[in-house]
């Protein structure tokens, strides 16, 4: 163990913060451990940690990421639902806080964030008698109904706005998910209904989509994705000490993926550290907030795609048959990173690039 790690509880990632400050993080990675599988005790973890956790942009981003990234190592489902319960936080404050404020929501309970769209399903936003009431159907909804409150988009007129909402309510119901999935089995989505549900406005029309914090936390979504490909990592170099301890030294091939992920993580942990440095230093505040999210999240996603490959190929469906906290974190990591929509995002970033928006 070299001396950085000293300081270090088990499962925490470092970004940039000191040893020491991450020690701290010891209780949170130990109540998250004992969660594992148990939404309503992750849920509770999350709750605790509250209002105490960072905000982005605050000055103190990458200790907010290394939390996300830390919980994810940990296990994949317990960053997943403490990383929507943060961002909803950061959400509210930065409502409260901005030029089209109108309305302060307590930030009590457990939150989810809705954003997603499909077809056929949609969710308006209409005023009523001087309140602002939902009307519709909204997809994608993880763990709705174990929640307390949500933030979510719904169409207005001229776009979409975002809103608060208290998810027991009279007017919402939460139907089936029908959730067959092997990864995240504890956190199905499904779709949530709301006729004529009491909703508050956050900003106004487009101000969810325009706020730096929308980057900002698409990047904290890829820290959590980090988090999870450093303990698919760890995994590997375990076993590989396992075997070398029963007399298997690891061959030059085993070494050279080894050496790649090294490499490969080492290089994101740096990037990101620089680029929560820029968001607390302002400059990522502004158009160019959304490139630099895609870029980091698409780095991140393809070096999970990249590590468990690595992994897969050298450890064989031995652990993925028989170890549990493996084989779940693989699953779990492989739906997860899913949110990231690959070559569209791409696209995406290459339309930005084209039109000059590029550090080079």
């Amino acid at each position: 163990m070299n001396a950085t790690q000293d300081a270090r509880p088990p499962h925490a990632v470092r970004i940039s913060s000191s040893p020491e400050d991450l020690a701290g993080l010891g209780p949170l990675l130990g109540a998250a451990e004992a969660g594992v599988g148990d939404v309503p005790a992750l849920l509770a973890v999350a709750k605790d940690l509250g209002e105490a956790a960072p905000k982005p942009g605050s000055g103190r981003t990458a200790f907010l990421w290394e939390i996300l990234a830390s919980v994810t190592a940990v296990d994949v489902a317990a960053g997943r639902i403490l990383e929507p319960h943060l961002d909803a936080a950061a959400i509210l404050a930065q409502a409260a806080a901005g030029a089209e404020a109108a309305n302060s929501v307590p930030f009590d309970g457990t939150w989810g964030v809705f954003a997603a769209e499909a077809p056929g399903l949609t969710l308006d936003a209409k005023e009523t008698g001087g309140a602002v009431v939902l009307q519709g159907s909204k997809p994608w909804c993880s763990i709705a109904a174990q929640l307390d409150h949500a933030v979510l988009t719904a169409h207005v007129g001229g776009g979409r706005a975002a809103f608060a909402v208290d998810l027991h309510a009279a007017g919402v119901s939460f139907a089936d998910p029908l959730w067959k999935s092997r990864g995240l089995r504890e956190i199905p989505s499904g779709t949530v209904h709301f006729d004529a549900v009491p909703a508050v406005p956050l900003g106004g029309t487009g101000w969810y989509y325009r706020r730096p914090g929308f980057a900002w936390g698409g990047m904290g979504v890829a820290a959590c994705w980090l988090g999870g490909a450093v303990a698919v990592a760890r995994s590997y170099t375990d076993a590989l000490k396992t075997a070398a301890d029963g007399g298997r030294d690891p061959d030059q091939l085993a070494l050279a993926h080894l050496g790649e992920i090294d490499r490969t993580l080492s290089g994101l942990l740096h990037y990101l550290a620089r680029t929560a440095a820029r968001i607390d230093a302002g400059e990522l505040s502004g158009p160019g907030a959304w490139s630099e999210a895609l870029r980091v999240r698409g780095s991140v996603a393809a070096a999970v795609d990249r590590i468990q490959a690595l992994v897969g190929q050298n450890l064989g469906p031995g652990p993925l048959a028989f170890d549990e906290p493996y084989a779940k974190r693989m699953a779990d990591l492989s739906l997860y990173v899913r949110q990231h929509h690959a070559m569209r995002d791409d696209a995406q970033l290459g339309a930005l690039t084209f039109k000059g928006d590029h550090p080079w």
